[in-house]
């Protein structure tokens, strides 16, 4: 069942970095709402509900329900700014999100079957993931959760690639129309560690140094 996020928003007037500073001093997050037939309006968002939320890869992919000023509108998470050092929200980029309109979001892939793979379980081989999440252009209607990638029939040294990806009705790959094709996930060999140059080869031969020495002691008995 697909899971819904509603979130509370009021327009805001006062803008710039001061007024910024005031609300986050009162625990609100201001934020961008732009895009479909509408001019961009600032709003401020609540931070507690905020921080409960951005946790969770699905608020990142799914058509948020804003309540905005009592009235929903649909919309979409675009970006998220975090403090570096505190945990606040700093920022949000929002957009309109209309029935008639194509949207573009980044979905999560997940990989399913990578341990019994016959690459991993009798070749012995490791998963690298290439890409965790791609962009995908749909009607909201037929907006997935995510896309799958399942790995039960890779052996050593496979690579399924963007084109590999089974996708929805409705859904396109921009990248794939752009002619960009990359790798998402590989079984690869486990590197193989170079052995320690022997302890012999790694310092002089014993006896050279006192041999040496020996012929620096002959040279100069023959000059007295």
């Amino acid at each position: 069942m697909r899971k819904t996020f509603d979130i509370v928003a009021e327009t805001r007037n006062d803008q710039g970095k001061g007024a910024s500073r005031r609300l986050r001093r009162a625990a609100k997050v201001p934020a961008i709402l732009y895009g479909g037939k509408g001019e961009p309006t600032a709003v401020t968002l609540d931070q507690l509900k905020l921080l409960n939320v951005i946790g969770d890869e699905k608020f990142y992919s799914s058509i948020i329900n804003l309540k905005l000023d009592g009235a929903d509108q649909q919309a979409v998470v675009k970006d998220v700014q975090m403090h570096p050092a505190k945990n606040q929200v700093l920022h949000v980029d929002l957009q309109r999100v209309l029935a008639d309109q194509a949207i573009r979001i980044n979905l999560p892939i997940h990989f399913l079957n990578a341990g019994s793979a016959p690459g991993v379980k009798l070749q012995g081989g490791l998963v690298s993931h290439l890409k965790t999440e791609v962009e995908i252009s749909c009607l909201p209607k037929d907006l997935p959760e995510s896309l799958e990638v399942d790995m039960s029939q890779m052996n050593l040294n496979d690579t399924i690639f963007l084109k590999d990806l089974q996708l929805p009705e409705g859904v396109t790959l921009p990248e794939l129309a752009q002619g960009r094709n990359p790798p998402l996930v590989s079984i690869h060999p486990p590197r193989v560690e170079e052995p320690e140059p022997a302890a012999a080869e790694a310092a002089p031969a014993a006896g050279a140094a006192p041999a040496a020495a020996k012929e620096g002691d002959k040279k100069d008995a023959g000059k007295k």
